[in-house]
């Protein structure tokens, strides 16, 4: 688990924590025996609220370049990492904590969360990520409209449009998460990394294209250990033992 941990200031992102954030991912993404990533959050009233304001508001424009690329960087460091991504999400997730939540595969939301993008209400445009990964999800039409207007959707809504796996009481959020992620863990993770990387380069281009990436992946995943353990294991009604490789 990689924990937001700034509670006093809503885990707003300043240029430190998407650095340390954006080293967290990478550094536990080369780890073997890491099969799932969950994202949580410290505090009571916020995932995250986005970018420190404050800490932009002391930048100059060289400043706020310099910042651009510390995020970028942590955002897709995210994004490009092979295993299963889960946000723990509660309260407010607004801006860059909503695209945090929206680069993680999968969501898993408190019943109190409240999703936004509100950055052109003060002269941004979503910048990690958010105008892309909100209009796979939703459509075009829909995260224009979110994205426009700024407008902020609560969690049950966010849930019946699909952007959230599951909306959960908020004492029951982290256990409801890792059940998820343990899940996750019942399946080969070569498969399951194989999965995700032909579901990620397969979306947006032709469906031709994408059935070869899908052959690739099917077939990287037959070549491994785990193929010949999860046909055994069912074949002798056990449980597999899965070995990532």
């Amino acid at each position: 688990m990689i924990m937001l941990n700034r509670p006093d200031a809503m885990n707003a992102i300043s240029s430190q924590v998407a650095d340390e954030l954006a080293g967290a991912f990478l550094q536990t993404a080369a780890d073997p025996a890491v099969w799932v990533i969950v994202l949580a959050a410290a505090g009571e009233r916020a995932f995250c609220v986005g970018a420190d304001l404050k800490e932009r508001g002391r930048l100059d424009d060289r400043g706020w370049l310099a910042n651009r690329v510390l995020m970028r960087g942590m955002f897709d460091s995210i994004r490009a990492v092979p295993q299963p991504t889960i946000a723990s999400v509660f309260g407010y997730t607004l801006g860059g904590g909503f695209e945090l939540a929206l680069s993680c595969d999968l969501i898993v939301a408190a019943e109190d969360a409240v999703f936004g993008l509100p950055e052109v209400t003060v002269g941004i445009v979503p910048g990690g990520g958010g105008t892309q990964l909100l209009a796979r999800r939703l459509g075009p039409a829909r995260a224009k409209e979110l994205i426009f207007t700024g407008k902020r959707v609560q969690a049950e809504t966010a849930h019946d449009q699909g952007l959230v796996a599951a909306v959960v009481q908020r004492a029951s959020l982290e256990a409801e998460t890792m059940q998820l992620a343990e899940e996750i863990c019942r399946s080969s993770p070569v498969a399951v990394r194989e999965a995700k990387r032909a579901i990620d380069r397969g979306t947006e281009i032709p469906m031709e294209h994408g059935i070869e990436i899908e052959d690739q992946a099917w077939r990287r995943a037959v070549a491994s250990e785990d193929r010949a353990e999860g046909i055994a294991a069912f074949n002798e009604k056990r449980e597999p033992q899965w070995k990532g490789r």
